[in-house]
């Protein structure tokens, strides 16, 4: 499960290695395909960081931002993944998408990766509808707490 063994064939979203029939050590592939579906599947990362914490937690998912040093030296933008005490990097395509755990907020990637802005609720205007006003308050909470928009 390291960063540095390249499949001859794989999956094109996913980057899972394909088997072959009398294929050698098939425990390797299988093992990296485990590991890039643990990874990938209902990602949640950790933060965003361009360097890698100095104590990753094993299974700790990150988005590598710009500019990527250390380890995560020209990962920019991929999902950085501690599996088996290394790195794995998953990189993005469109419809891929994470939770963060620390914004409490999805994310998703279309062409880069997207996040929802901040919503300002209604403040002034010569005509005030105060149901208005409470429903967009509503709907802006109910957003908040699915996770796609951020916290104000």
């Amino acid at each position: 499960m390291t960063d540095s063994i390249t499949f001859s064939a794989a999956s094109p979203r996913l980057g899972l290695p394909l088997l072959y029939a009398g294929q050698a050590q098939k425990e390797a592939f299988v093992n990296e395909s485990h590991a890039r579906l643990d990874a990938a599947v209902h990602c949640a990362i950790e933060g965003i960081a361009a360097t890698p914490p100095a104590a990753p937690v094993e299974g700790g998912n990150w988005l590598v931002a710009t500019p990527a040093s250390g380890d995560w030296a020209g990962q920019e933008d991929c999902i950085a993944a501690r599996q088996g005490g290394n790195w794995l990097f998953l990189e993005p395509f469109d419809g891929l998408r994470f939770f963060n755990k620390a914004s409490q907020q999805f994310s998703h990637y279309a062409g880069g990766w997207k996040v929802a802005p901040v919503v300002s609720l209604p403040q002034n205007g010569t005509i005030i509808d105060a149901e208005a006003r409470s429903t967009l308050a509503n709907l802006v909470a109910a957003l908040q707490i699915s996770g796609i928009l951020p916290q104000s």
